[in-house]
Parts: C-alpha cells; sequence; structure tokens
C-alpha cells in the first residue's frame, strides 16, 4: 500500500474531528449534532479502506486505538464534540470496536462489502435518524424504557436501504437479491437501533447488518 493513501485516510479522519470540534464550540447547544458528523464521517473511511485495498491489520490496529481514545476520552475530556451528548453512553467504543470485528472478520473471506455495509448502515442510517429525530420527531413511541420517533426511525429505515443498495449494486447490479437484501436489512437496522441501550446500538447495527446481509447474499446467489 502506498503511504499517501494511508496519510490521505488520516487527513480524512482528522479533518473531520476538527470539523466536529470547531462546530461544538460554534454550537455548543448541539452537541448532538456535531457528535453525528464525526459518526457519519468517520463511518465512511471503510470505503477507503475498501477501495484502496488497505490490510486488516491496520484497520484493526486503527479500531483498537481509536476504541482505546474513546475509552479514555469519557475520563479525559480529550474530544468532547464526541462524547457530549448529555446521557450515558458507551456508543463511540462499541463502534469503533464493530469496526475492527467487521475489518477482521470479512476482510480474510475477500467480502468487504458486507464489512462496508455494516459500517455505512450504523454511519449513515444511525446518523440520520439522530439528527430527524431531534429535529422532526413529533410522534414518539416508547421501547424498552427509550423515547424514540416514528421520523427517526423512518430516516434510519430509509438511509439503510440506500447504503446497502448502493454498495450491492456495485458488486452484484440490479439482481433482484439486491433490493430484496436491502430492505431486510433495512428493518433489521431499524430495529435493532430502537431496542438498543447505552450505545450498544453501534455493536448491535454495524455487525447485524453485516451478518445478515452476508447470509442472505450466500443463501440467494449461491
Amino acid at each position: 500500500m502506498h503511504p499517501t493513501i494511508l496519510i490521505a485516510v488520516v487527513a480524512f479522519l482528522a479533518a473531520t474531528i476538527v470539523l466536529a470540534e470547531t462546530l461544538s464550540r460554534l454550537m455548543p447547544s448541539d452537541p448532538e449534532l456535531t457528535r453525528k458528523i464525526v459518526h457519519v464521517g468517520s463511518g465512511n473511511v471503510i470505503l477507503l479502506a475498501w477501495w484502496f485495498g488497505i490490510p486488516a491489520w491496520i484497520g484493526i490496529a486503527a479500531s483498537a486505538i481509536a476504541g482505546a481514545m474513546a475509552l479514555l476520552s469519557y475520563v479525559v475530556p480529550l474530544l468532547p464534540s464526541i462524547n457530549s451528548v448529555g446521557r450515558k453512553s458507551f456508543g463511540t467504543f462499541f463502534y469503533a470496536l464493530s469496526m475492527g470485528v467487521l475489518v477482521a472478520w470479512f476482510w480474510p473471506l475477500d467480502r468487504p462489502q458486507f464489512a462496508a455495509i455494516g459500517i455505512l448502515v450504523m454511519a449513515w442510517g444511525d446518523g440520520m435518524a439522530a439528527i430527524v429525530g431531534s429535529r422532526f420527531g413529533q410522534h414518539q413511541y416508547r421501547v424498552l424504557g427509550s423515547t424514540k420517533s416514528w421520523e427517526g426511525s423512518l430516516a434510519m429505515a430509509t438511509a439503510s436501504f440506500i447504503a446497502t443498495s448502493l454498495v450491492l449494486l456495485s458488486v452484484q447490479g440490479t439482481l433482484w437479491q439486491t433490493w430484496a437484501i436491502a430492505l431486510a436489512v433495512a428493518a433489521l437496522a431499524t430495529v435493532l437501533e430502537a431496542v438498543s441501550q447505552l450505545g450498544i446500538d453501534n455493536l448491535t447495527v454495524p455487525l447485524g447488518s453485516a451478518a445478515f446481509s452476508f447470509c442472505l447474499s450466500q443463501w440467494w446467489l449461491s
């Protein structure tokens, strides 16, 4: 792998964090928005890792470092734009962990598209659910003690469907299975996001979405 590629990935992540930190200072009353900028932006790194063929060990090592920094930042406010959401959550740590697990799982199988599906569903689906739900969530419901909105859940399902469809279209084309798998993954991800607590959706959604899309693809396309 050319060093320029690795430098470009690191620069992309750094720019995302700098943007979020800047917005957190300009918009201190809206920490959820700035956190989701990092959430969505960092998730797109999985595409760079896939397209540029970044080795699995680099992805796993980066995940371990990010997870350690996330845990440390709960004690020392290193990156307040990421963790300051006004509620108890280990979502940032689970997010980093899920990336490492998916890279370790699908890179050796030469199926990085499923790792990409898991992370992008989490990044864009959960990101849009939080943003749309906090601003337009007028119709609320409760599940396992948490308050959700139908608008946020619809945003989650829509973004998850689009992300999964685009990845599968790039790999297997416009088969009917592409749309069926995307629809099934979107439904599962929306349910997992709704029922998960304490940020565990950052682990259950990407792992569940990746595993489900992989199993369905193996079943329908084998």
